[in-house]
């Protein structure tokens, strides 16, 4: 009993006592080589929490980026699109044809998606466009020239940006991504809050 018991407390100690210096692994080192792309910056740092880079490829690394950037750009419109309903600006006019649900009449959040909100067929004609717009529109085509994971021209030339030089590029590309990581995390609190309740500067009453 006596020896069962020392031994146990021997390996307790020996998980707490410094490990010797080993050679690091392929996984930390493939993890390493994405420390260099955009969105890699102060305060964090390169940070993965979740491990979703482990192991991964290069083609791995650019789905996980393409799905980012793509919820980002949703999630800074819902933010928007919440924080303006929210202070009672509305489209004129009606949400139907008939003229029976006027847009400033819907009301915010979730409750536009229960009874008295918006019509069973205005959400599925909003689900069906967004379809139409991932589907065929909101994605990389190949063989257009696109100069980066979401870039989503495929093949439309605009001035305004193809006149920047490529470190503003990368400045404007960064602003992107790092507002869409702040506009995910903005809409999750926003949707928590709603059903908690309360009041919450500029937005107002949940």
């Amino acid at each position: 009993m006596k020896l069962a018991i020392i031994a146990i407390l021997t390996g307790a100690a020996a998980a707490f006592a410094p490990s010797a210096k080993v050679a690091p692994t392929t996984s930390a080192l493939k993890a390493n080589a994405f420390e260099s792309e955009l969105g890699v910056q102060a305060p964090l740092g390169y940070w993965d929490p979740l491990g979703m880079l482990d192991n991964a490829s290069s083609a791995q690394f650019d789905r996980l980026r393409y799905v980012e950037i793509k919820h980002g750009r949703v999630a800074m419109l819902a933010f928007l699109g919440n924080i303006i309903t929210r202070a009672g600006l509305h489209l004129p006019g009606s949400l139907n044809i008939e003229g029976g649900v006027k847009f400033d009449e819907v009301p915010n959040g979730f409750a536009a998606l229960q009874s008295g909100g918006i019509p069973m067929s205005g959400t599925l004609q909003i689900i069906g466009f967004c379809g139409f717009l991932e589907f065929f529109v909101m994605k990389d085509i190949e063989g257009t020239n696109n100069e980066f994971i979401g870039d989503f021209r495929n093949g439309l030339r605009i001035a305004a940006w193809d006149n920047f030089d490529e470190e503003t590029k990368l400045k404007k590309r960064g602003f992107e991504l790092n507002n869409g990581r702040a506009a995910m995390f903005g809409i999750f609190g926003l949707m928590v809050h709603e059903q908690l309740g309360g009041s919450l500067p500029i937005v107002g009453e949940m």
